[in-house]
């Protein structure tokens, strides 16, 4: 003890950041395999109920594999094809509704005029606003994800080869439980805290999606169903995800039925997210994040700079693995994990490890 008071605290957490930013840096420089390498992992573990049912009703070895990873390659599919299609329709979105938008900026600038701003300043202002880059902010998100998701090759490859050794390796982390209780139990705590973190992200994002579809439909915007998958998928981006959703039917909504279509659009968007997100959804999620807002708001900075729209998408469960490797597997980790969870001590302490009662991360 005496040696460690010797070391300043401050150069400890010197250490530590310098040590981080390398990590982080290196993740960046690799993140064309980082990334799917993760994505992979993070599919496994969604599917790996299905694998334990199917184990515990004595179905043959060979299905274990192969119908959690026919599940995911549909899912996986499916994803391409919809970010494809969105790709595809915002590019050609912007030339379609070109008068349109140049009659809405003629009648911003009569309004600015009528309201005593110069019309160099609106005409300035007019400038400044360029409805294709709008467009491209998401067409370059999702192209993003299509870029990560189209190399179907290899994550095809590395989901089938952590499909393979599941088994093992939950035998694995089984018998060293009694060596390295703290890692294993992390572990086994980021595998059912990522799967019901997904299940409920996406039960309830189903939902945000089919009223957001309802409202699109009854307001006449184009593309209702596609940008109610949109809205689907960002739904798994925490904090910002919303708006990205947003933008584009808010922006068909201005083109195509005015500045009052477009003020409905967002209005039932914000109280559709509200109500469900923010009021119905915290209640069924409960702990299972373990990141307060604001740790979770520095994760999707943070991991959207190092692997792109893919880290966004990720951010949740890549801050549950780093929480679980760092901070959960150390035993005088805990007022760390108080202090990014949010919750007093008392309320985070550790429970007893289990293995009986759920699957292993693999």
């Amino acid at each position: 003890m005496t040696e460690q008071r010797l070391v300043p605290r401050a150069l400890i957490v010197l250490l530590c950041t310098a040590g981080a930013v390398v990590t982080l840096s290196g993740i960046r420089a690799i993140g064309s395999i980082i990334g799917p390498v993760l994505l992979a992992l993070v599919l496994v573990l969604a599917v790996s109920p299905v694998r334990t049912w199917l184990r515990r009703r004595g179905a043959p070895g060979w299905t274990l594999v192969a119908v959690p990873l026919i599940l995911v390659l549909l899912l996986l599919f499916g994803m391409v094809t919809i970010l494809t299609v969105a790709v595809a329709q915002t590019a050609g979105l912007a030339s379609t509704y070109g008068p349109q938008f140049n009659q809405l900026l003629a009648e911003a600038e009569t309004l600015g005029v009528r309201f005593g701003i110069g019309p160099a300043q609106v005409n300035q202002a007019i400038r400044s606003f360029d409805l294709g880059k709008v467009f491209t902010l998401v067409q370059g998100f999702a192209s993003g994800l299509l870029g990560v998701f189209s190399s179907l090759i290899l994550v095809t490859v590395l989901m089938l080869a952590m499909c393979l050794d599941a088994q093992t390796f939950s035998r694995a982390l089984a018998s060293g439980a009694a060596h390295r209780p703290g890692l294993v139990r992390a572990l086994d705590d980021f595998a059912h805290k990522t799967r019901r973190y997904l299940v409920v992200s996406t039960v309830f994002g189903v939902i945000c999606s089919a009223l957001d579809v309802t409202a699109l439909w009854l307001l006449d915007v184009p593309l209702p169903l596609l940008w109610g998958v949109l809205a689907l998928i960002t739904n798994y981006i925490p904090n910002l995800g919303f708006v990205i959703g947003l933008i584009p039917p808010a922006l068909l909504g201005l083109l195509e039925g005015g500045p009052r279509t477009m003020v409905l659009v967002i209005v039932s968007y914000v109280m559709i997210n509200f109500v469900v997100q923010s009021l119905i959804q915290p209640k069924f999620l409960g702990d299972a994040v373990g990141l307060s807002t604001t740790v979770t708001l520095l994760s999707l900075l943070v991991w959207a700079f190092v692997l792109g729209p893919l880290g966004a998408l990720l951010a949740i469960p890549l801050s549950l693995l780093v929480r679980a490797l760092l901070i959960d597997s150390d035993p005088d980790g805990e007022w760390v994990a108080a202090l990014i969870s949010g919750e007093l001590p008392s309320e985070s302490s550790e429970k007893p490890f289990q293995t009986d009662e759920r699957d292993g991360p693999g």
